[in-house]
């Protein structure tokens, strides 16, 4: 089984290299090709089996068809599409467009993924290219999702499409993988007495982990502290991220509730994990959020972003609770949750995190490229 892999983003995380090399051990031929407008961004270096081609600017971004024109046409001059069983794109319009026009010139199968971008920028922004997203969905034998949240509101947003019922037959939820050091280093250690009875008096460590930019939501987040205290809680707050945006950071580290930590190495950050209570960080927008899935092995309950990419992979209330991001007194009300049932959500935290293995992700991944006839 040989696959090429469409990745505009492959460059910009390990995410996706580490999703490869799993793939590579089970068997699968992978080709990359990873579309880009600028090499000298990337944050990993490229495996042999990686063709990167800094093939458009970032200007073309305002003329979809155009920048697609260009991917496709370096992708031809690079790779031989008819030596492919099948195809994974790893976004609907950037990756996805390019899978679907192979199909239609060499027949090759694809499945494709629907992210972040997708549905808040190309969907919410762009609405005349929801047919394009609905006929690459139609033509894909499967359609990835990271979560429910975001399966559903994209069949929401194609409900009256007469292809609705097609491509919901083809909807899966894989959730991504995280590294295998947190499943090699789970918190084992029992709750303690303790820790229990400061929980009860409200005495809670709550960690925020992300880069400091507004999407992350911070702000509010700190808000809904301020609220609890208040109250009588006596929530204090570490914010651990990459300062992107000096001036949110100022205002970050104004909050008196507040302790502010420069990003580190997964290393040393399973240590912050394993001092705090919660988890917390209720995003704007989220295509999935690795540290939710992360801090779960660590044994923390977690707050989350309501309708957003880590919501539904568990039952409300399982592993932690949902907020609006845009309501402070709803974030303080899911901690306030979390709090009162610590000790369930505690225990049911560690074996949660299993569920984001990469061996058992990656073999889902196989078994649909296995399935899918050229």
């Amino acid at each position: 089984m040989k696959v090429l892999h469409i990745n505009i983003n492959y460059l910009t995380t390990a995410l996706h290299q580490t999703m490869i090399e799993r793939l590579d051990a089970l068997g699968v031929e992978n080709v990359v090709f990873a579309p880009t407008h600028q090499k000298k961004a990337a944050v990993i270096k490229p495996n042999d089996h990686v063709i990167v081609s800094e093939c458009f600017r970032k200007l073309d971004r305002v003329n979809f068809f155009y920048k697609q024109h260009k991917i496709l046409k370096a992708l031809l001059a690079s790779v031989d599409p008819g030596e492919f069983d099948a195809v994974h794109a790893y976004t609907l319009y950037s990756d996805g467009n390019v899978a679907l026009s192979l199909k239609k010139k060499y027949g090759t199968p694809y499945v494709v993924a629907v992210r972040n971008t997708d549905v808040n920028s190309f969907m919410k922004y762009r609405p005349y290219l929801l047919p394009r997203g609905i006929e690459i969905m139609k033509n894909a034998d499967r359609v990835f999702f990271l979560s429910p949240a975001y399966r559903e509101k994209v069949l929401d947003l194609i409900r009256r499409s007469a292809d609705y019922e097609n491509i919901r037959e083809k909807c899966e939820v894989v959730p991504n993988g995280i590294d295998d050091f947190w499943h090699e280093h789970p918190r084992t250690e029992a709750l303690s007495r303790e820790t229990l009875a400061r929980i009860a008096g409200h005495d809670i460590k709550l960690l925020c982990v992300g880069q400091i930019i507004p999407g992350k939501n911070i702000p509010a987040l700190q808000k809904a502290v301020g609220l609890l205290n208040n109250e009588g809680f006596r929530i204090s707050l570490t914010v651990i991220g990459k300062a992107v945006d000096q001036a949110l950071l100022a205002e970050i580290k104004s909050d008196p509730y507040t302790t502010y930590i420069p990003a580190m190495p997964k290393e040393e950050l399973i240590h912050h994990l394993r001092e705090a209570d919660i988890f917390a960080l209720v995003s704007t927008s989220e295509t999935f959020g690795l540290v939710y899935a992360e801090s779960l092995s660590q044994g923390l309950p977690v707050v989350y972003t309501r309708n957003e990419g880590f919501d539904g992979q568990f039952e409300e209330g399982y592993i932690g609770y949902s907020a609006l991001s845009s309501d402070v007194s709803s974030i303080a009300e899911a901690i306030r949750r979390a709090v009162d049932n610590y000790e369930e959500l505690r225990i049911r935290a560690v074996p949660a995190a299993e569920r984001f293995n990469w061996a058992d992700i990656c073999g889902r991944y196989k078994d649909t490229y296995s399935s899918m006839q050229k």
